[in-house]
Protein backbone atom coordinates (compact mmCIF):
# COMPACT_ATOMS: atom_id res chain seq x y z
CA UNK A 1 0.00 0.00 0.00
CA UNK A 2 1.13 3.52 -1.03
CA UNK A 3 0.91 6.97 0.67
CA UNK A 4 -0.49 8.04 -2.60
CA UNK A 5 -3.30 6.07 -2.01
CA UNK A 6 -4.17 6.74 1.74
CA UNK A 7 -3.24 10.69 1.47
CA UNK A 8 -5.19 13.42 1.27
CA UNK A 9 -4.98 15.32 -2.25
CA UNK A 10 -4.77 18.82 -3.19
CA UNK A 11 -4.43 20.10 1.12
CA UNK A 12 -5.19 23.59 1.96
CA UNK A 13 -2.21 25.44 1.99
CA UNK A 14 -0.91 28.65 3.16
CA UNK A 15 2.17 30.95 1.57
CA UNK A 16 5.27 31.39 3.66
CA UNK A 17 4.61 35.74 3.61
CA UNK A 18 1.11 35.66 4.69
CA UNK A 19 0.29 37.16 7.81
CA UNK A 20 -0.54 34.70 10.76
CA UNK A 21 -4.10 36.04 11.06
CA UNK A 22 -4.64 34.35 7.34
CA UNK A 23 -3.44 31.24 8.89
CA UNK A 24 -5.48 31.17 11.69
CA UNK A 25 -8.39 32.13 9.57
CA UNK A 26 -8.07 28.86 7.85
CA UNK A 27 -7.12 26.91 10.43
CA UNK A 28 -10.43 27.88 11.97
CA UNK A 29 -12.91 27.99 9.01
CA UNK A 30 -11.40 24.67 7.95
CA UNK A 31 -10.87 23.00 11.05
CA UNK A 32 -7.69 21.54 10.04
CA UNK A 33 -5.04 21.08 13.03
CA UNK A 34 -2.03 21.89 10.29
CA UNK A 35 -1.28 22.97 7.17
CA UNK A 36 2.04 23.21 4.88
CA UNK A 37 3.65 26.29 4.22
CA UNK A 38 4.89 27.07 0.51
CA UNK A 39 6.28 29.32 -1.33
CA UNK A 40 5.24 28.60 -5.42
CA UNK A 41 4.53 25.23 -5.03
CA UNK A 42 7.32 23.95 -3.07
CA UNK A 43 7.25 22.66 0.64
CA UNK A 44 9.22 25.16 2.75
CA UNK A 45 7.27 24.31 5.96
CA UNK A 46 4.37 23.36 8.64
CA UNK A 47 2.41 25.27 10.14
CA UNK A 48 -0.34 23.83 13.64
CA UNK A 49 -2.05 25.22 16.24
CA UNK A 50 1.23 24.87 18.42
CA UNK A 51 3.00 27.00 16.50
CA UNK A 52 0.80 29.79 16.35
CA UNK A 53 0.64 29.74 19.89
CA UNK A 54 4.11 30.31 20.35
CA UNK A 55 3.96 33.74 18.68
CA UNK A 56 0.78 34.62 20.03
CA UNK A 57 0.15 36.85 22.67
CA UNK A 58 -0.53 35.35 26.30
CA UNK A 59 -4.09 35.39 27.96
CA UNK A 60 -2.87 37.57 30.29
CA UNK A 61 -1.77 40.25 28.24
CA UNK A 62 -3.07 44.02 28.53
CA UNK A 63 -2.91 44.34 25.03
CA UNK A 64 -6.27 45.07 23.64
CA UNK A 65 -7.99 43.54 20.79
CA UNK A 66 -6.93 46.09 18.10
CA UNK A 67 -3.31 45.58 19.56
CA UNK A 68 -3.97 41.98 19.05
CA UNK A 69 -5.10 41.92 15.78
CA UNK A 70 -2.10 44.33 14.60
CA UNK A 71 0.20 42.18 15.63
CA UNK A 72 -0.93 39.49 14.05
CA UNK A 73 -0.81 41.35 11.01
CA UNK A 74 2.88 42.24 11.15
CA UNK A 75 3.63 38.85 12.30
CA UNK A 76 4.14 36.23 8.89
CA UNK A 77 3.67 32.73 9.01
CA UNK A 78 7.61 32.42 8.11
CA UNK A 79 7.45 33.70 11.92
CA UNK A 80 5.67 30.82 13.07
CA UNK A 81 6.18 27.48 11.14
CA UNK A 82 8.44 24.72 11.69
CA UNK A 83 11.15 24.72 9.32
CA UNK A 84 13.33 22.12 7.98
CA UNK A 85 9.90 20.27 7.42
CA UNK A 86 9.97 16.50 6.54
CA UNK A 87 8.44 15.36 3.38
CA UNK A 88 7.50 11.95 2.17
CA UNK A 89 7.08 11.12 -1.98
CA UNK A 90 4.27 9.98 -2.69
CA UNK A 91 5.14 6.16 -4.25
CA UNK A 92 6.43 5.78 -0.87
CA UNK A 93 4.89 2.40 1.15
CA UNK A 94 2.74 3.33 3.57
CA UNK A 95 5.10 1.56 6.47
CA UNK A 96 7.38 4.05 5.38
CA UNK A 97 5.36 6.84 6.43
CA UNK A 98 4.12 5.26 9.91
CA UNK A 99 8.23 4.60 10.68
CA UNK A 100 8.92 8.33 9.68
CA UNK A 101 5.93 9.70 11.98
CA UNK A 102 6.98 7.28 14.98
CA UNK A 103 10.64 8.30 15.09
CA UNK A 104 10.18 12.11 14.44
CA UNK A 105 7.14 12.36 16.71
CA UNK A 106 4.65 14.01 14.17
CA UNK A 107 1.37 13.28 13.16
CA UNK A 108 1.67 14.12 9.52
CA UNK A 109 3.69 14.30 6.50
CA UNK A 110 3.23 16.09 3.38
CA UNK A 111 3.85 14.52 0.50
CA UNK A 112 5.27 15.81 -2.51
CA UNK A 113 6.01 14.93 -5.96
CA UNK A 114 8.94 16.30 -8.56
CA UNK A 115 9.68 18.64 -5.19
CA UNK A 116 6.29 19.93 -6.11
CA UNK A 117 3.35 19.43 -3.12
CA UNK A 118 0.55 17.37 -4.02
CA UNK A 119 -0.61 15.67 -0.68
CA UNK A 120 -0.65 15.33 3.29
CA UNK A 121 -0.58 12.00 5.06
CA UNK A 122 -1.86 12.20 8.39
CA UNK A 123 -1.70 9.88 11.77
CA UNK A 124 -5.66 9.42 11.46
CA UNK A 125 -4.70 7.89 7.62
CA UNK A 126 -2.54 5.60 8.85
CA UNK A 127 -4.98 4.35 11.88
CA UNK A 128 -7.95 4.28 8.96
CA UNK A 129 -5.26 2.03 6.76
CA UNK A 130 -4.44 -0.53 9.93
CA UNK A 131 -8.26 -1.29 10.61
CA UNK A 132 -8.91 -1.37 6.68
CA UNK A 133 -5.82 -3.66 6.38
CA UNK A 134 -7.26 -6.39 9.20
CA UNK A 135 -11.06 -5.52 7.53
CA UNK A 136 -12.34 -5.04 11.27
CA UNK A 137 -15.79 -3.65 10.01
CA UNK A 138 -16.43 -6.17 7.73
CA UNK A 139 -19.08 -8.45 7.93
CA UNK A 140 -17.73 -11.91 8.51
CA UNK A 141 -15.60 -13.60 11.27
CA UNK A 142 -12.15 -12.75 12.90
CA UNK A 143 -10.09 -16.10 13.74
CA UNK A 144 -7.34 -16.17 15.80
CA UNK A 145 -5.00 -19.20 15.79
CA UNK A 146 -1.52 -20.14 17.25
CA UNK A 147 0.68 -21.72 14.68
CA UNK A 148 4.45 -22.94 14.86
CA UNK A 149 6.62 -20.56 13.27
CA UNK A 150 7.23 -23.28 10.30
CA UNK A 151 7.06 -23.07 6.41
CA UNK A 152 4.31 -23.91 4.90
CA UNK A 153 1.83 -23.26 7.83
CA UNK A 154 -0.61 -20.44 6.12
CA UNK A 155 -0.70 -22.65 3.20
CA UNK A 156 -2.31 -25.02 5.48
CA UNK A 157 -4.59 -23.06 7.18
CA UNK A 158 -5.92 -21.86 3.00
CA UNK A 159 -6.56 -25.00 2.40
CA UNK A 160 -8.53 -25.56 5.54
CA UNK A 161 -10.48 -22.50 4.62
CA UNK A 162 -10.70 -23.99 0.71
CA UNK A 163 -12.30 -27.31 2.15
CA UNK A 164 -15.32 -25.25 3.64
CA UNK A 165 -15.37 -23.05 0.16
CA UNK A 166 -14.62 -20.08 3.26
CA UNK A 167 -13.34 -16.91 1.97
CA UNK A 168 -10.02 -14.87 3.37
CA UNK A 169 -10.94 -11.93 2.99
CA UNK A 170 -7.74 -10.79 5.01
CA UNK A 171 -4.89 -12.22 7.18
CA UNK A 172 -2.24 -10.77 9.34
CA UNK A 173 0.63 -12.80 11.08
CA UNK A 174 2.19 -11.74 14.85
CA UNK A 175 5.30 -13.23 14.72
CA UNK A 176 6.38 -14.42 19.19
CA UNK A 177 9.85 -15.07 20.52
CA UNK A 178 8.75 -18.62 21.42
CA UNK A 179 8.59 -20.31 17.65
CA UNK A 180 4.82 -19.53 17.56
CA UNK A 181 2.71 -17.31 15.45
CA UNK A 182 -0.75 -15.69 15.84
CA UNK A 183 -2.71 -16.10 12.38
CA UNK A 184 -5.78 -13.43 12.46
CA UNK A 185 -7.79 -14.35 9.33
CA UNK A 186 -10.76 -12.99 8.38
CA UNK A 187 -13.52 -14.73 6.36
CA UNK A 188 -16.77 -13.40 5.09
CA UNK A 189 -18.56 -16.69 6.75
CA UNK A 190 -20.24 -16.25 10.23
CA UNK A 191 -20.48 -20.18 9.89
CA UNK A 192 -17.14 -21.34 11.16
CA UNK A 193 -17.78 -23.85 13.62
CA UNK A 194 -16.48 -26.88 11.32
CA UNK A 195 -13.64 -24.65 10.07
CA UNK A 196 -12.63 -24.30 13.55
CA UNK A 197 -12.82 -28.09 14.40
CA UNK A 198 -10.72 -28.57 11.51
CA UNK A 199 -8.04 -26.12 12.19
CA UNK A 200 -7.66 -27.63 15.71
CA UNK A 201 -7.66 -31.40 14.30
CA UNK A 202 -4.20 -30.15 12.45
CA UNK A 203 -3.03 -28.52 15.22
CA UNK A 204 -3.88 -25.00 15.79
CA UNK A 205 -5.28 -23.79 18.83
CA UNK A 206 -8.20 -21.28 18.43
CA UNK A 207 -7.01 -18.38 20.50
CA UNK A 208 -10.12 -16.22 19.57
CA UNK A 209 -13.29 -15.68 17.17
CA UNK A 210 -14.92 -12.59 16.78
CA UNK A 211 -17.87 -12.30 14.46
CA UNK A 212 -19.17 -9.17 13.28
CA UNK A 213 -22.47 -9.62 11.57
CA UNK A 214 -23.16 -5.76 10.44
CA UNK A 215 -21.36 -2.82 9.37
Amino acid sequence: MYVKSKMTKNPYTIEVNAPISEAIELLREKNLKRVPVVKGEKVVGILTKGDIQKVSPSKATSLSIFEINYLYTKTTVKDAMTKNVITIYEDSLLEEAAVIMRENRIGSIPVIKDEKLVGIITESDIFDSFINLLGFKEIGSRITVESNDEPGALAVIADIFKSFNANITHIVAYRGNNGKTDVVIRTDTLDTEEIEKKLEENGYRIEHVLKNAEN
